[in-house]
């Protein structure tokens, strides 16, 4: 597939920098759409920022499945539409922390027959018997409820205020990568620089034992519509 002219731009751009800091590769990213000659129309929208990390795990092996849950610094630039499967108190609990969707069996059945507007799924411990059989659904789509990812859980309000204010899951991909959104573009260096560092502390303090090697062995930033910048780790 061809590239567009602006795409072909910025990758000869990004070619330039090489691998830098975090605060640069931050510096560098923001400034792409700036660089762009007046005759090449630059993005219109505010783009999300991912983080791309290189691992050096093997995901075959149950033990060295990297995966998690952090609550940003500074959020990631919207806010998360939150379901909750619950029922009794927690309705009104779920409902009140800001679940924008609460109930049981019939948001199960409402699911079953193809409804997914929300980002994420929160399920107490007791509804699993009618979560349980939506993880053909859920599961591709990482909306499925884990109690390692925190999604399943008997404290409703807390896990729902920290998804509103931010929270993000990742997943090592097979390839031993983890892709994770880290903010939008128009938020300030300082704001994605630090919502960066977080994740990749958190990433360095979950290291499986059993990795051998070095751990982290490559990094990218990137925006929606632009291409990467390699990070230092």
């Amino acid at each position: 597939m061809a590239q567009s002219k602006r795409f072909a731009f910025l990758a000869k751009k990004v070619e330039g920098v090489g691998v830098c800091d975090v605060a640069t590769a931050v510096k560098h990213l923001k400034g792409l759409e700036g660089s762009l000659p007046t005759k090449i129309r630059p993005c219109r929208f505010d783009q999300t920022v991912e983080i791309s990390v290189r691992l050096g795990v093997d995901p075959k092996q149950a033990d060295q499945v990297v995966r998690g849950s952090i609550v940003l610094p500074n959020g990631i630039g919207k806010s998360q539409r939150v379901l909750v499967f619950c029922q009794g108190d927690n309705i009104n609990v779920a409902t009140a922390a800001g679940a924008d969707h609460v109930g049981g069996k019939e948001l199960a059945d409402k699911v079953k027959e193809g409804w997914l507007e929300f980002d994420v799924a929160i399920a107490t411990p007791d509804m699993m018997g009618v979560v349980g059989p939506l993880g053909r659904v859920l599961g591709p789509r990482g909306l499925m409820p884990s109690p390692r990812a925190g999604t399943v859980t008997t404290n409703v309000a807390e896990a729902v205020r920290e998804y509103k204010a931010g929270k993000v899951e990742f997943r090592v991909d097979a390839g031993g990568n983890v892709h994770c959104v880290v903010g939008k573009i128009s938020f300030t260096p300082e704001k994605l620089a630090e919502n960066v560092e977080a994740l990749l502390r958190y990433l360095n303090s979950i290291k499986p034992s059993t990795s051998k090697g070095v751990y982290m062995r490559g990094c990218t930033l990137s925006a929606t519509m632009s291409p990467g910048i390699r990070v230092a780790v």
